[in-house]
C-alpha cells in the first residue's frame, strides 16, 4: 500500500484473545468483593442487572461516543436497589480493579503478533486505539503481553473520554502518530467501531478477522459482541502474514 507512513491498531481480537470464560470469572471476583465490602446482594440478581446496566451505558456511548466506564453501571445498579451509592465509593473501586485482575491471566497473543509488531516498526510508526472502560486494567495487560513498548502513541478510550468510532479517538491517535489521518492504516476486527470509524475519520481501514475465521468467542473488554460485515469494501486479513502481503501490495 503506498503512501502508507504509519498503522494504527484495536486491541482485543486484534493483537490479543482472552478465554471464554474471563467475564464468568470476573464478576465472580467482582461480586465476592462487594460482599467482603458488606453489602449484602443476591448473587442472580446483580449478575442480571449489572449486565442490563452495562448494555444500557454502553448502548448509550455507541450514540454520543462518550465512554462509559464500569463503576457507573455497579453504582446505576445499588441505586436501583435503593441505595445511594456513588460510583467513586472507594468499595466499587476495589471492586472494579478485582473483576480486572481475572483478565490478566487469561490473555494471549495472537500469533505471530510480536514479531510483526517489531518488523513493521523498523519502517512504520504504530499506534494502539483501544475501547477499554477501564484504562489500567488495559496498561497492565500491554505491560503483561509485551506490547507497550512496541507503540509510539497509546489511545485507551477509558483515558481518552471517547470511544471509537468517535472521531475524536482517530484524531488523537493521528496527533500522537504525528501523521495526517490519510496517511494512516487502521487495524481492527469489529466493523462499526474500527472499519467504519476509521473510514469516517479519514484513515484507511483494515478488517482483521482472526478471531471470526476461527469461530472464536468475541469479547470486547468487558460485553460479549456480535461481528457484523462491513458496509464498506475494505481490505481483509485473516493472519499477519496476509496483513504483510496486504502492505506488500
Amino acid at each position: 500500500m503506498e503512501n502508507i507512513k504509519a498503522i494504527g491498531f484495536d486491541l482485543f481480537n486484534t493483537l490479543i484473545v482472552i478465554e471464554p470464560d474471563t467475564l464468568v470469572r470476573a464478576m465472580e471476583r467482582m461480586i465476592k468483593s462487594l460482599i467482603n465490602s458488606g453489602f449484602s446482594i443476591d448473587e442472580e440478581s446483580y449478575k442480571h442487572d449489572y449486565r442490563d446496566a452495562a448494555s444500557l451505558y454502553v448502548a448509550k456511548s455507541r450514540n454520543d461516543g462518550i465512554e462509559t466506564h464500569n463503576s457507573i453501571w455497579v453504582s446505576h445498579v445499588f441505586n436501583s436497589y435503593g441505595m445511594e451509592i456513588e460510583p467513586t465509593d472507594e468499595r466499587i473501586s476495589i471492586a472494579v480493579d478485582e473483576y480486572f485482575m481475572a483478565f490478566y491471566d487469561r490473555v494471549s497473543l495472537i500469533p505471530d503478533t510480536l514479531e510483526t509488531l517489531s518488523l513493521l516498526k523498523k519502517d512504520y510508526s504504530l499506534g494502539l486505539l483501544s475501547n477499554f472502560t477501564h484504562a489500567p486494567a488495559a496498561r497492565e495487560i500491554l505491560q503483561r503481553t509485551k506490547l507497550e513498548s512496541l507503540f509510539d502513541t497509546i489511545i485507551i478510550s477509558g483515558e481518552a473520554g471517547y470511544r471509537k468510532p468517535h472521531p475524536h479517538v482517530f484524531n488523537k491517535l493521528a496527533r500522537g502518530l504525528n501523521v495526517k489521518n490519510e496517511y494512516i492504516l487502521f487495524t481492527g476486527d469489529d466493523p462499526e467501531p474500527d472499519i467504519h470509524g476509521a473510514s469516517r475519520a479519514g484513515m484507511n481501514p483494515v478488517w482483521f478477522t482472526y478471531t471470526l475465521e476461527n469461530s472464536m468467542p468475541v469479547i470486547k473488554g468487558t460485553i460479549h459482541s456480535e461481528i457484523h460485515t462491513p458496509f464498506v469494501d475494505v481490505p481483509k486479513a485473516a493472519s499477519w502474514r496476509e496483513f504483510l502481503h496486504l502492505l506488500e501490495g
